[in-house]
């Protein structure tokens, strides 16, 4: 199969783990990395082999020898620099959270159909081995039908005063950038809720330090999640039905161990055998779906990115979190 080519648009922490763990997978490569300035760029290019730095991101969407584009810029920008990539005609791989609303994803949606581009959220979980063996857990019934689930995503980040994190100007806070992750895992076991319940503190530049939710779903079934950015939490999921659970270890959103127990105490492990990051699956589904010569993937398709933020609007609306940025 021939090389799968990606343009790295950004060059912070995440475009460079994206970058390292690339390098795990087959056929796939980064080509080209595009900055707001030249410097940043070339530096980050310098570590990859053959890569051709941008000072300019209307430069690196016209790089015709780029297949796909990852977005990793910050939150704020996602829906500007996903748009103006696809407008390129170039596929889009954008990070999580895909965008700051509901309005935001219908309109990068909107210009993925126009073009009929490809477009996937680079909600990295959602491809990964151990939830597509969540996936078929569920589907088996083994677990019975699923009342409960609980999920936590808690890391000591805000003393750390990481600018996305803390502005509101960079849309910061624990729900977007943490919280998306319990969240997300909620709509994947039991899909959209029909009532959110949900509360928040927040820090004294206006956005979460801590939040909890809980989703009420019209069958009885209820998620718990919470996240924050103050304490690290056990970072686990839960999933509970009427003939057994579902544990995954700490992290649940990245390769890692679970265990299916059983009411007659019968377990089954699921050991952690994954090497790498992780974040290279969602390059090689993108690179499926492009091939395939379809525009959204069944991992992740438009209409769970649309309901994930609408739970994430929701929330955000019950605990008064809003950013500059929106206005």
């Amino acid at each position: 199969m021939s090389n799968f080519r990606w343009g790295v648009l950004g060059t912070g922490g995440i475009a460079r783990a994206f970058i390292r763990d690339l390098a795990m997978a087959e056929n796939q490569s980064v080509v080209a990395v595009g900055s707001r300035t030249l410097v940043r760029a070339q530096e980050l290019a310098s570590t990859i082999p053959g890569a051709i730095a941008y000072g300019s991101y209307e430069e690196l969407v016209r790089d015709t020898n780029v297949d796909a584009i990852y977005v990793a810029t910050p939150h704020p920008f996602h829906k500007e620099h996903t748009i103006l990539a696809l407008n390129a005609l170039k596929p889009v791989l954008c990070e999580k959270p895909f965008a700051l609303s509901v309005r935001e994803t219908q309109e990068m949606i909107d210009a993925a159909v126009a073009n009929n581009v490809a477009l996937l959220e680079a909600m990295w979980t959602r491809y990964l081995p151990h939830i597509a063996q969540l996936r078929g857990i569920i589907a088996s019934g083994v677990l019975g039908k699923i009342y409960n689930v609980q999920a936590d995503h808690g890391q000591r980040l805000a003393d750390r005063n990481i600018p996305r994190l803390v502005e509101p100007d960079l849309a910061g806070g624990a729900l977007l950038d943490l919280g998306i992750y319990p969240i997300s895992f909620a709509h994947l076991v039991l899909g959209t809720p029909n009532r959110i319940t949900s509360t928040g503190v927040m820090t004294e530049r206006g956005v979460d330090a801590q939040t909890s939710a809980i989703f009420d779903y019209a069958d009885g079934a209820q998620a718990v999640i919470s996240t924050n950015m103050i304490a690290q939490t056990p970072c686990r999921a839960v999933v509970s039905g009427l003939l057994g659970r579902l544990e995954i270890d700490s992290v649940f959103y990245a390769p890692t161990s679970m265990r299916v127990i059983l009411i007659d105490g019968t377990i089954t492990q699921y050991p952690h055998t994954y090497q790498g990051h992780g974040l290279r699956e969602q390059a090689i589904e993108m690179a499926r779906v492009v091939r395939s010569g379809a525009v959204e993937s069944p991992l992740m398709p438009w209409s769970e990115t649309l309901a994930v933020m609408q739970s994430l609007d929701e929330i955000r609306r019950q605990i008064g979190l809003t950013y500059p940025s929106e206005n």
